[in-house]
C-alpha cells in the first residue's frame, strides 16, 4: 500500500492500452513515446520497429510457451528500473500461451479461467505500481461478423473477465482503425466498444497524437 499526503501526490506514467486488428498500426504506436523503451512482444513481429535505436525488444518464441508466465514476471522485474516506458505487444497471443499453461490445471474449467484472470489481473496491478509509462496492444473481436451490430460490437480479443482485471488499472483503453489513409483511436465509451479515457477530454483522436497531451 502507498500512502501519499494530501498536496503531495507524484505524478507517473500513464497506461495506455490500445486494441484493433492486424495492420492498424498498433506496434509502430511504440515510437511516440519518448525515452528508453522495454518492448516485450509475444507475436514475434518487429518489422515496424526497424531502425529505432531506443528500444530494447525481447521477442518471446514458440520454445519459451511451457514457462512464459515466469519468463515474463522474470523479465520485467530485471529490466523496468533501466527504462522509461514498458510496452507488452500483443497481449492477445501472451494470453493465449498463459491460458494453454493453466488449462487442464483444475478439473473445473471455470477454475483455469479464474487463474488466468487473476495473474493479468497480478500483471496490471504491478505495472501501476512500478509508476512508469505503460503500452500494451491486443488484436480486436468483430462482433458484427456474427451478426451481432451496434454498440458493442468490438472488443478486444480477450476472455472479457481477463480483459476487465487487466485493463482495471489502465488510464487509456482505444480502439484503434483505418478509415481511408488515416489512422484512428476511439476512446468514447458511448460508441459501445470497450474503451475509456481519464487522460484528458479526447473521444476521438488520430494514432499519431496517442501522446499529444500528455507531453
Amino acid at each position: 500500500m502507498k500512502a501519499y499526503r494530501a498536496g503531495e501526490i507524484p505524478e507517473v506514467g500513464n497506461m495506455y492500452f490500445v486494441y484493433g486488428d492486424g495492420g492498424t498500426g498498433k506496434t509502430s504506436l511504440v515510437k511516440q513515446f519518448p525515452g528508453k523503451k522495454l518492448l516485450l512482444i509475444f507475436d514475434g513481429s518487429t518489422n515496424a520497429l526497424v531502425g529505432t535505436n531506443d528500444i530494447d525488444v525481447m521477442a518471446f518464441e514458440d520454445t519459451d510457451a511451457p514457462q512464459m508466465q515466469q519468463l515474463v514476471t522474470n523479465m520485467l522485474e530485471r529490466s523496468f528500473a533501466s527504462h522509461d516506458v514498458v510496452i507488452l505487444d500483443n497481449v492477445t497471443a501472451l494470453q493465449n500461451w498463459a491460458l494453454e499453461n493453466i488449462d487442464g490445471a483444475s478439473k473445473d474449467g471455470r477454475q483455469n479461467y479464474q487463474k488466468l484472470q487473476v495473474w493479468f489481473r497480478n500483471l496490471g496491478m504491478w505495472l501501476r505500481g512500478i509508476d512508469k509509462t505503460v503500452l500494451a496492444t491486443a488484436h480486436q473481436v468483430d462482433n458484427g461478423s456474427s451478426g451481432l451490430t451496434g454498440e458493442g460490437r468490438f472488443q478486444a480479443d480477450m476472455n472479457e473477465k481477463t480483459f476487465n482485471a487487466f485493463t482495471a488499472p489502465f488510464d487509456l483503453v482505444g480502439r484503434i482503425y483505418k478509415e481511408g489513409d488515416e489512422r484512428w483511436i476511439d476512446l468514447d465509451p458511448q460508441n459501445g466498444n470497450h474503451t475509456k479515457n481519464r487522460i484528458d477530454d479526447r473521444k476521438l483522436i488520430k494514432a499519431s497524437e496517442l501522446i499529444a497531451e500528455d507531453k
